[in-house]
């Protein structure tokens, strides 16, 4: 038992870290059947994230026949490394040494970012990134404080400035930033930029359980099953039951 509560105590601090800030999230509300979504989610990914992060439990046949998407078409537009097969796993080529340099630590692999972090944060976070000179890579997000990342998507956004509000912190006033606005600045309007963003996250979905909708159809089946054989064993009690009474 006291080997349970370090282990636990020792989870403490990744547990905050996971949790984020406090901010309230949007809803993603993505749809793992549209698949004209998971395949403009899937460019998306492997234009902007791949160039850091992996998707190392993932092929790219794989991805290539859930989504629809040719694999002749998958070898020759979103698979960018010549060595690459379309059966190989989908690792990029950034060295942990040069990743941990550009950004204090390797860029984690996003296979399962969404069921670690939940689709809703991922849809906020990726619209909440807005101007920080006083970061390394001049933006800071609302949803992750003093973030690492650069904002990847910047061509499409724009940079956003922030909304400050003055809020009561530790019993003293602060300026909290409590929103963003966007400046136009960017190839996608907000609601174009929104879609986007959600057309990743569904991708992200996916790919952290690609089985998904598989399993549910399966589970209907079972459901269906279960209702059916329920149905006979009740008949089957009675008839028998009659015969002892």
């Amino acid at each position: 038992m006291k080997k349970w509560i370090l282990v636990l105590f020792a989870m403490l601090p990744s547990l905050a870290m996971a949790a984020g800030a406090n901010v309230p999230l949007d809803k993603a509300n993505n749809d793992l059947t549209d698949q004209a979504s998971l395949q403009n989610g899937a460019k998306l990914f492997m234009n902007y994230c791949f160039g850091c992060h992996s998707a190392q439990y993932q092929r790219y046949e794989r991805v290539a026949r859930d989504i629809g998407i040719p694999v002749e078409l998958m070898k020759e537009s979103l698979i960018f490394d010549p060595s690459a097969k379309v059966g190989d796993l989908m690792e990029n080529a950034i060295p942990d040494q040069s990743a941990a340099k550009w950004f204090g630590g390797p860029a984690p692999d996003l296979t399962l970012v969404a069921r670690v972090r939940g689709t809703d944060w991922l849809y906020t976070y990726l619209r909440s990134f807005y101007e920080d000179p006083a970061r390394p890579f001049g933006v800071n997000n609302v949803v992750f404080p003093s973030v690492g990342m650069p904002h990847v998507l910047e061509e499409l956004q724009g940079i956003p400035t922030a909304v400050f509000e003055t809020q009561i912190v530790d019993g003293n006033e602060k300026q909290v930033v409590v929103a963003t606005e966007t400046n136009g600045s960017g190839e996608l309007n907000s609601e174009e930029y929104d879609q986007a963003v959600r057309d990743l996250v569904n991708f992200l979905e996916y790919s952290g359980d690609p089985v998904k909708l598989e399993r549910h159809s399966l589970g209907w089946w079972v459901m269906g099953f279960l209702v059916i054989l329920t149905i006979v064993v009740v008949l089957l009690k009675k008839e028998y039951w009659r015969d002892v009474h």
